[in-house]
């Protein structure tokens, strides 16, 4: 793979980093990969070659890809980096004789020289979901605010989950829809919220890559093009420390495509999930505007009928605050509604084995012995 042609352009609307995407060793057309953001946000804004390395790093290891080759200089701290992930990612695909990932040679050169920002400054991703919800509320809890780990700018990106899939759309409706309540989350907090559209899913979209492997490269590429705004970056965890498994944003992973001037934090993997819905539920700008929806209906914030709503209303029902919420529609969680899934795939045992107990005490003995008996089913 050669990642040439770099450029960051401006037009009436948005700053735009991109490079042009090469492969080598696999039959897939070349590709202008880009990172964009509205003017207003240009300041700070670059086509950092440590973005695009980072971002196109999982893609060139999935289609068997033997080099990347950079034309720009990139950080050597993140270079150490990377050869650190890849060795990760060959180890949690080493039972998988047609998929391991073989580490391969990263050719370019490295940066001599560094210029650090003179006031540090702090963002975080912000998906409007319980995880980022919870690192900000935490952020606001625990750092004074003149702490420079005090989280100033938070980070909305088109291309994951919304406009990630090429299949569904862009679906920029959708995203503006998503904006406009986590906005109102964010200017409770007083941090400023910044879009970011990117298409570098659009490399490899296959969906087992991207949930194992590939979402957080792009949430750390996306951080590089800010690198001349921010010094750090916050990503919430998606598991926590008892149930970490391979995983696309991972703590073994996350800080590895971090720069000398760029670091990376994945946080809060010490919490369960219903632990920051805790927390959540007691910021009522956060908990009336939470978006967890990945089917992304053109209605609704949340649709209630996919596994992920009807998880995060099971979970608020054992915690005793579904009713409290105007973001599901819904005030009920019945047992046909969790029976119409499979439990146990992809790692969701340990989010429902938890709420048995708190179902109970709930008096839902009804939602209590469905989960336990659908986790029993397959013995997991």
């Amino acid at each position: 793979m050669k990642i040439i042609d770099f450029n960051l352009t401006r037009d009436s609307e948005f700053a735009t980093a991109s490079a042009r995407v090469i492969f080598e060793d696999c039959n897939r057309p070349e590709q202008r990969v880009y990172i964009k953001t509205p003017l207003s946000f240009a300041p700070g804004f670059d086509a950092n070659p440590d973005a695009f390395l980072v971002g196109c790093l999982l893609p060139a290891l999935h289609l068997g890809e033997k080099r990347i080759y950079i034309e720009q200089a990139i950080c050597p701290f993140l270079k150490e980096g990377v050869g650190v992930a890849m060795n990760i990612f060959s180890h949690w695909t080493r039972f998988k004789l047609k998929e391991r990932y073989t580490p391969i040679k990263i050719e370019a050169k490295t940066r001599e020289h560094l210029v650090l920002l003179d006031t540090p400054r702090t963002g975080m991703v912000m998906s409007g979901g319980m995880d980022s919800l919870a690192a900000l509320r935490l952020n606001r809890l625990n750092y004074p605010k003149g702490h420079p780990g005090y989280v100033k700018d938070s980070f909305f990106l088109h291309g994951f989950d919304i406009g990630g899939v090429k299949e569904r759309g862009t679906k920029y409706h959708v995203f503006d829809r998503a904006m406009d309540a986590i906005l109102k989350i964010t200017r409770d907090a007083g941090t400023c919220l910044i879009p970011v559209y990117t298409n570098i899913r659009h490399l490899c979209d296959e969906r087992e890559l991207w949930l194992d492997s590939f979402f957080g490269a792009v949430l750390a590429a996306m951080a590089h093009t800010f690198s001349n705004r921010i010094n750090l970056m916050f990503i919430g965890s998606s598991y926590d420390i008892p149930n970490l498994h391979p995983c696309g944003s991972h703590p073994l992973l996350d800080p590895e495509y971090s720069s000398y001037g760029l670091r990376l934090r994945h946080r809060d993997y010490e919490m369960s999930r219903l632990e920051k819905i805790r927390i959540v539920s007691d910021w009522d700008a956060a908990f009336q505007n939470f978006r967890v929806c990945l089917a992304n209906v053109p209605d609704r914030l949340n649709c209630g009928k996919c596994e992920k709503c009807v998880r995060t209303m099971t979970e608020l029902t054992a915690l005793g605050v579904l009713h409290k919420t105007r973001a599901f529609v819904e005030d009920e969680v019945t047992q046909k509604d969790i029976e119409q899934f499979d439990i146990t795939i992809r790692v969701r045992p340990p989010f429902y084995r938890p709420m048995i107990p708190l179902l109970r005490q709930q008096g839902r003995d009804d939602l209590a012995d469905t989960i336990d008996r659908l986790l029993k089913k397959t013995n997991n």
